[in-house]
């Protein structure tokens, strides 16, 4: 074999290993871009699960922190277990075959996580009365906090303790997400839909209260 030829094979062989080297390379970047995106994912997701806590957490302490009184968080609850009540039974409704198996609201909410079909029909039912997961959650927390000492008053004993419960809630409760479930709460009670205001249409509390004129002095 002469000197040329044996220089050929050589370079061959240098490019072959050379390729297999780049392939690896590329082989290890694919790797590496999968696992990016993977713990791109993961830590969007524990954001998102992090950000939910959180806003959970604020609910509660808003709730556990409440200044109603007695009377007051009665009238409150009344609402509460009445639309809480009126979901279970409008997916019941629609889910017949279904009754013996959901037997509560919190089946209901425990089926659907799992269920499309369950999923599909609670969604319906939560446009039906014009509410979102976030009011539920709000109403299912003030039920675990207060349900246990709290009483259920009638529509006519309501009205006769407290004119505008929706001043009282806007005036008193300041955590937005609690205070937009228990006001849909009341709409849906009072009106049977909740009415989503935009955000920039919120009047402010001020906006709400007519200013008070200064009466003349008289001498």
């Amino acid at each position: 074999m002469n000197h040329e030829s044996t220089t050929l094979i050589s370079l061959k062989e240098a490019m072959r290993r050379v390729e297999n080297k780049l392939q690896a390379l590329d082989i290890q970047f694919r790797e590496l871009d999968v696992t990016k995106d993977n713990l791109t994912q993961q830590f969007e997701h524990h954001g998102k699960t992090l950000a939910s806590q959180a806003a959970h957490d604020e609910i509660w302490t808003a709730v556990l922190g409440l200044g109603f009184t007695s009377m007051e968080l009665n009238i409150l609850y009344s609402y509460v277990i009445e639309v809480l009540i009126c979901l279970h039974t409008r997916v019941l409704q629609k889910l017949p075959d279904l009754v013996r198996s959901l037997p509560t609201l919190a089946s209901v909410l425990r089926r659907q996580v799992k269920n499309k079909h369950v999923r599909i029909v609670w969604e319906s039912v939560l446009e039906e009365y014009g509410l979102q997961e976030r009011d539920v959650t709000a109403l299912c927390t003030f039920f675990i906090a207060h349900g246990n000492k709290a009483e259920h008053y009638a529509a006519n004993v309501r009205r006769m303790y407290i004119k505008d419960v929706t001043f009282m809630i806007t005036n008193m409760v300041k955590n937005q997400a609690l205070q937009d479930g228990l006001l849909r709460a009341v709409q849906v009670i009072e009106k049977g839909k909740a009415v989503r205001t935009p955000e920039h249409q919120r009047a402010s509390l001020k906006e709400l209260i007519p200013p008070i004129k200064d009466e003349p002095v008289t001498q």
